[in-house]
C-alpha cells in the first residue's frame, strides 16, 4: 500500500516513511492513495478471530513490507500481553445501551490500544536500523502518559512529551512524571493542549531542527494509530452484531482521530450507520457537523481536558475526502484555518458530512449529572469523557444498537467524581502508589525557541 498526503498527492511513501514521520513535510497527514473494502463475507469470516488475530488481518495490508506476517504477529501479541484483558477490550450493557470499555491497558486509557503498538513498531524498526530517532508529542493528558509506557527503556529512542501546566489530572500527570527512564523527558508548558500542539507542528514544519534530531511523532494525525484503532470498532460490532440492526458509535472525542478512525472502519467496510462526535464546552467539532462552522474559539478548562482542543487535527483527513480527494483546495483551506481560525462548509459538503456524522455537545453541568445518575442506576462510574460520549448517546434517536466509546478510568478523574457522586475511585492496584511517588518535568514557557534548545540540550 503506497501512502500520499492530504496537500500533495504527487509523491508516494511507504508505511516506514508515514509511520516514522507522523506528519508531510508539506504539513498535511497521510492516507493510503487506494483503500480496500472488505466484503460482507470477509467480515463475517473476522468474526471468529481473537482480537489480537483480528489486529494482524487488518492492520497488515496497510503495513507493506515493513514487517512480514510472522513479524507483525509477534508485535501484536506482545503489545497486547500487558493489558488486563485478554482479548484487549470489553463490551458492557449499561441501561438499554453498550458501552465498549477500552481502558484496560497500563495507562487505563484508550491511547494504550494504538501507543503499544506503535512503541513496539518503533523497537522493531530500531533493530534493523543504524539511527536513533527522538520523538516529540504533545497531550491533554492520556496521550503522553501511554506513549511514554510505549517508549520507556527503549534503545536508540527518546520521548519529549509537552502537556499543558495545571491543565491535566493529578493521575494524568503522575503517570508521565513519576518513572525514572533515562530516555523519558516531561515538559510542562505555560498555555493550553493547542499552544503544546502548535510547538509539535512548528517543530515538525522547522526543517533544520526535525532532520537533526531526527524527530518522529506519535499524536492522533500518525496514520499507526488510526488504523490500530478502526480493530476495536470491527471487534465491537462483533460482540454486539445483531444481523437486524445497524450498529451506532458515539465518541467522546478532541483531536477528530479516534472518531475517524471509526470512519475508516466504515469506509474498510463495515456496516456502521452513524458516528456521533461527542464534544465538552470546547466544541469546535460540534459547531462543525451541526452548523458547517469549523471555527476556532477560547478554550475553556474542563473537567475533560483531555478534550479541551479548539483545533482538531484529524479533521484534516476528513476535508480531504469532501473536496474529492483534490489535494490543493485541501491545502488552501487548511492555510486560510491556519491564517484566519475558521472554516465554513458549504451545504453540499455539510450533507455529505451528516450521512456518517452527527453531533452533540454536553455541558460541565450535563457531565456531573450524567455521572451521578450512571452510578445511581446503574452503579457503573464513568470519567468525565465517557459521561460526555454516553450523554450523546442519550440524545440521539438513532435505529439500531448505540455503543458509547469509554476512553479512561474513572481513578484518572478523582475531582471530577468527587464532585457528583461524592466518592473518589481506588486506583487499581498496578499503579495504587503513584500518587506518592516524586515526579521530574521541567516547567518552560510557551516560546519555540527555548523548548527547540531544551531538547537540544538532552540528546
Amino acid at each position: 500500500m503506497k501512502y500520499i498526503s492530504t496537500r500533495d498527492k504527487s509523491k508516494n511513501f511507504e508505511f516506514k516513511d508515514v509511520f516514522i514521520k507522523g506528519l508531510a513535510d508539506d504539513g498535511g497527514l497521510f492516507i493510503p492513495e487506494t483503500l480496500h473494502k472488505y466484503s460482507e463475507s470477509e467480515i463475517s469470516d473476522f468474526k471468529k478471530l481473537s482480537y489480537s488475530d483480528l489486529a494482524k488481518k487488518i492492520i497488515h495490508p496497510f503495513i507493506g513490507n515493513f514487517t512480514s506476517e510472522g513479524e507483525l504477529s509477534k508485535i501484536i501479541e506482545k503489545s497486547y500481553s500487558v493489558f488486563r484483558k485478554d482479548n484487549v477490550i470489553d463490551l458492557i450493557k449499561v441501561g438499554d445501551r453498550s458501552v465498549l470499555e477500552l481502558f484496560h491497558g497500563p495507562t487505563l486509557a484508550f491511547k494504550d490500544v494504538a501507543m503499544q503498538l506503535l512503541g513496539n513498531f518503533y523497537e522493531f524498526y530500531l533493530n534493523n536500523e543504524n539511527e536513533k530517532i527522538n520523538i516529540v508529542v504533545a497531550t491533554s493528558g492520556d496521550t503522553g502518559a501511554a506513549a511514554i509506557d510505549a517508549i520507556k527503556g527503549k534503545k536508540n529512542l527518546n520521548i519529549f512529551v509537552l502537556h499543558p501546566h495545571n491543565r491535566i489530572s493529578p493521575v494524568q500527570r503522575k503517570l508521565m512524571t513519576t518513572g525514572k527512564d533515562e530516555n523519558v523527558f516531561n515538559i510542562a508548558v505555560k498555555g493550553n493542549f493547542d499552544d503544546c500542539q502548535n510547538l509539535v507542528k512548528s517543530m515538525f514544519s522547522d526543517k533544520e531542527f526535525s532532520n537533526q534530531i531526527n524527530m518522529s511523532g506519535v499524536n492522533s494525525i500518525n496514520w499507526a494509530r488510526i488504523i490500530a484503532q478502526s480493530v476495536y470498532y470491527f471487534y465491537c460490532y462483533f460482540l454486539a452484531e445483531d444481523d437486524n440492526q445497524p450498529i451506532n458509535f458515539s465518541v467522546p472525542t478532541g483531536n477528530f482521530g479516534d472518531v475517524y478512525a471509526g470512519y475508516l472502519a466504515k469506509k474498510l467496510g463495515l456496516p456502521i450507520n452513524k458516528l456521533i462526535v461527542a464534544t465538552n464546552q470546547n466544541d469546535i467539532l460540534h459547531r462543525a457537523i451541526s452548523k458547517g462552522k469549523y471555527e476556532a474559539e477560547h478554550v475553556s478548562e474542563t473537567i475533560s481536558p483531555s478534550m479541551d482542543i479548539q483545533i482538531a487535527s484529524n479533521f484534516e483527513r476528513l476535508i480531504y475526502d469532501l473536496n474529492n480527494q483534490n489535494d490543493s483546495e485541501t491545502n488552501k483551506i487548511m492555510l486560510d484555518i491556519k491564517k484566519n481560525g475558521k472554516f465554513i462548509i458549504s451545504s453540499e459538503k455539510l450533507s455529505k458530512i451528516k450521512k456518517d456524522f452527527l453531533s452533540a455537545k454536553i455541558t460541565e453541568t450535563e457531565v456531573l449529572r450524567i455521572i451521578k445518575e450512571t452510578y445511581e442506576k446503574y452503579k457503573v462510574i464513568f470519567d468525565p469523557h465517557t459521561a460526555i460520549g454516553f450523554g450523546a448517546s442519550k440524545i440521539k434517536d438513532l435505529e439500531g444498537d448505540i455503543v458509547t466509546l469509554a476512553t479512561a478510568h474513572p481513578c484518572k478523574f478523582p475531582d471530577a467524581i468527587n464532585r457528583s457522586i461524592n466518592f473518589k475511585p481506588s486506583l487499581p492496584n498496578e499503579i495504587k502508589d503513584i500518587l506518592d511517588q516524586k515526579e521530574n518535568y521541567d516547567i518552560i514557557s510557551n516560546n519555540f525557541n527555548k523548548i527547540k534548545q531544551y531538547i537540544k540540550n538532552k540528546i
